[in-house]
């Protein structure tokens, strides 16, 4: 396993994560629209946006947790069973902490 590879794949979207997040939160602080209709769409609109804002929370903390793990040197060793992560589920996910197996 390279782990500079997966350092870098990790920072890269950590600051995808962050600059999402960034976003959703400007927009969610916008002023609400004085048309009571156009409020309506606007709210649905936020919503989806704080579904959006959770999900990429959840995913902030994995990666965080992941470049500990790159870190620590217990990056690739699977949370439950202990074995080796295959490099192919990691390309995939590569915050994951559980083999395919476990997951």
């Amino acid at each position: 396993m390279d782990a500079a590879h997966f350092t870098q794949i990790l920072t890269d979207r950590k600051a995808y994560l962050e600059s999402s997040l960034n976003h959703i939160e400007h927009e969610l602080d916008k002023e609400p629209s004085k048309d009571f209709e156009d409020r309506a769409t606007e709210r649905e609109g936020d919503e989806v946006m704080e579904h959006l804002g959770t999900a990429e929370l959840a995913e902030l903390r994995a990666v965080n947790a992941a470049l500990h793990r790159l870190k620590d040197g217990t990056y690739g060793d699977c949370a439950a069973c202990g074995e080796e992560i295959s490099t192919a589920r990691l390309e995939v996910v590569p915050h994951t902490q559980t083999c395919r197996k476990c997951a």
